[in-house]
Parts: structure tokens; sequence; C-alpha cells
């Protein structure tokens, strides 16, 4: 889900940018009033971008930082058995990478 969400930001984002350099290209063109007015909008565009940008990657480390206090909680409450996972793991890589 927060792979989905995060694809979703980086296409508008991305989209955000095309729109504003379509504006400035167009913009590169005229004079006076009606240049000024595209200028800001594209400038506009480019805020909400960046604006759009950082509130994905807050709301990324958000989830980054509650995945990881989930893990330690689990790692404290069972130290036991997340040593086993860990050793399991590590096995079942040690074998995959021997065989290759």
């Amino acid at each position: 889900m927060l792979e989905s969400n995060l694809k979703a930001v980086n296409d508008d984002v991305k989209k955000l940018i095309k729109d504003a350099q379509s504006l400035f290209l167009a913009a590169a063109d005229l004079t006076g009033e009606k240049a000024e007015e595209m200028r800001d909008r594209g400038m506009r565009l480019l805020d909400k971008a960046v604006a759009t940008a950082q509130e994905a990657q807050a709301s990324v480390r958000v989830a980054g930082q509650e995945m990881t206090d989930s893990a330690e909680s689990y790692v404290k409450e069972n130290p036991w058995r997340a040593l086993a996972t860990a050793a399991g793991v590590g096995f079942v890589a040690a074998l995959v990478l021997t065989k290759r």
C-alpha cells in the first residue's frame, strides 16, 4: 500500500513539474503581463510539487519509524524467536549463495 501511494505521489510531482516546465517554455515567447502571469503560475506549480514531495517524505519517515518501533518491540518481547528467525534466514541465504 505504501509503495502504491509513493508511486502516485511521484507521478503527481512529475506531472506538476512537467506542467510548470511547459508554462515556462510558453512564457519565454511572451512578454508583458501574460508572460508574468504564466511564470507565476509555473512557480505555484513548482511550489506545490515541492510541498507534495515534502509531505510524502514526512509520511515515509513516519511509516519507517513505526516499522522500526514495531520490530524493536517484537525483538524485545520475543528475543529467542527473533534470534532463531535471524539464524534461519542466515542459513537459507548461505545455502542459496553457496549453490551459485
